[in-house]
């Protein structure tokens, strides 16, 4: 009878041994369900190749990396350059005007610093363009759409000014050409991908807001 009890009791703990054994078992992962060797911790991408080549696989750090290193200019890249060698322009076409009608010297020397800073920045621009030459130029409308652009009337007004008058009047048209041309580097800082693009663009906003606050102060210390 203690024999028959013994036996039982053995059998019973070994049955329990097993089951403690498959559940612990169970409790591992099973294989590829962890997370990602690679440590992405997101799906692979797949890059198709050029003509001739194979499609490239990379993780999703990878892609993420090359993404964040691409600086190809996009549309605003390239209509901010268009856009501003035309803006630039008038500005220069004002301040060749200068040195003969202008009575401040202040209002001369301002003309000569605009003239130096914005004649090397067009010749920038257009040699960044000469790659992208075929992606299309300028809008026939955007003279009239870009922000400050001085109009027809007001530049044969400044054409037609003399001492006093025309340091008024060019101080004006240009503190507002100046704030059109720092509205436009400002957009393409949010909008475009290059770069050396919102390089220039910053040395614009630099640049041209110190002009702004130098021009507005000699209009309050110049008034007759």
């Amino acid at each position: 009878m203690l024999a028959r009890h013994s036996s039982r009791t053995s059998l019973a703990l070994a049955c329990a041994a097993v089951l403690a054994a498959l559940a612990l078992g169970g409790c591992d992962p099973a294989p590829g369900s962890g997370p990602e060797p690679n440590g992405t911790g997101g799906p692979s991408v797949i890059v198709p190749g050029g003509p001739g080549e194979a499609n490239r696989t990379l993780s999703a750090e990878e892609a993420a990396r090359q993404r964040a290193d691409d600086d190809t200019p996009d549309a605003a890249d390239l209509r901010y350059a268009r856009r501003m060698i035309e803006h630039h322009a008038q500005a220069l076409e004002m301040t060749r005007l200068a040195p003969g009608r202008a009575q401040s010297t202040g209002v001369k020397r301002i003309a000569e610093r605009i003239a130096a800073a914005q004649g090397p920045e067009i010749t920038a621009m257009e040699s960044w363009l000469k790659p992208y030459a075929e992606d299309g130029g300028a809008d026939a409308h955007e003279h009239t759409s870009m922000p400050g652009m001085a109009t027809t009337d007001q530049l044969t007004e400044l054409r037609a000014a003399r001492g006093r008058a025309f340091d008024e009047l060019f101080l004006a048209l240009m503190i507002a050409h100046h704030e059109g041309a720092i509205s436009m580097a400002t957009e393409v800082k949010a909008q475009g991908n290059n770069v050396r693009i919102e390089e220039m663009a910053d040395d614009v906003i630099a640049q041209q807001t110190s002009e702004i606050t130098r021009m507005r102060r000699m209009r309050e210390t110049e008034q007759p």
